[in-house]
């Protein structure tokens, strides 16, 4: 029998419903009719407010700078998603495979997720140290000369790397789940055909927890565009020569930095549109690959 309550009471819904409301109201749909409005105007802090219509995104539509953050942003956050999602996919398959041990590898794997984003990137930083990192020698044994302070190209690796480190505790999460959830008959049928473990993988596996991928290939892109902040500021702060300089930093800047409120604002509507076109497009993706069952 369901223990689930159902309430056909309206006001008591709606009493239920009104914390999540206000919530929403006061730090998600207002900030955002704000931060629209706003991008019509010149606003700073010394000057006020002076509407200026569309000068706003036509300065941002001609800016070398910001549409090269703008690819910069591209790439780091298809890197990202591919990155966790490749990473995580196997390290799930090798804990849902294992048959003891299976708790402690879990916690092993998802520990850098619990960590707080500027905590991890502060880790990170001294792991990877052009100078004091832990790794740095080993890296440098092999003939790499690590400066990433100085070097673009290895600035946005080092990054990179640290935001795949940080998020694939929680894409294993729900991938362990989602194989768990496998019927074991067709892991039996499967071994019993001589079916390798990478095509069983591959050609059993992820059909089956697409769903499951869908929604994380979703999160990761979101994780990819605003979730990375902290690290770009602890590790590079954008630099060096804006190799780092994603479109989240960027936007960072100018509000913060050069106290163009106006300017930033448009910048933000345009990153999120381009992220909600981007979620649009997945999802019809998702409608034609992704297998639900029935």
């Amino acid at each position: 029998m369901s223990t689930r309550e159902v309430f056909t009471d309206r006001l008591q819904a709606g009493v239920l419903l009104l914390p999540t409301m206000l919530v929403s109201l006061l730090f998600l749909y207002y900030p955002t009719v704000r931060a629209v409005g706003l991008s019509f105007y010149r606003a700073s802090l010394a000057r006020g407010d002076v509407f200026v219509g569309l000068e706003n995104y036509r300065r941002l539509a001609g800016s070398s700078e910001y549409l090269r953050s703008v690819l910069i942003s591209v790439l780091f956050a298809t890197c990202v998603v591919v990155g966790v999602m490749a990473v995580a996919l196997c390290v799930s398959f090798l804990i849902h495979e294992v048959e003891v041990g299976k708790g402690l590898y879990l916690v092993a794997v998802i520990w850098p997720y619990a960590l707080p984003p500027a905590v991890a990137g502060l880790v990170f930083l001294f792991i990877a140290h052009p100078n004091i990192g832990i790794f740095t020698g080993y890296i440098e044994a092999l003939g790499v000369d690590v400066n990433w302070f100085s070097n673009g190209p290895q600035a946005f690796v080092v990054v990179l790397i640290a935001a795949v480190w940080k998020q694939v505790g929680y894409n294993v999460i729900f991938m362990t789940a989602a194989l768990g959830n496998v019927p074991e008959s067709l892991t039996e049928t499967a071994e019993l055909d001589g079916v390798s473990r990478t095509q069983r993988l591959l050609r059993v596996y992820v059909p089956i927890i697409s769903p499951t991928l869908v929604f994380l290939v979703i999160m990761n892109t979101i994780y990819g565009f605003f979730g990375t902040f902290a690290m770009v500021d602890l590790m590079t702060k954008g630099g060096p020569a804006g190799a780092t300089n994603i479109l989240i930093y960027d936007l960072y800047r100018t509000a913060f930095q050069f106290y163009e409120f106006g300017f930033a604002s448009a910048k933000s509507v345009v990153l999120f549109v381009a992220v909600g076109l981007l979620m649009y497009g997945q999802f019809r993706l998702s409608d034609r690959y992704a297998y639900y069952g029935g």
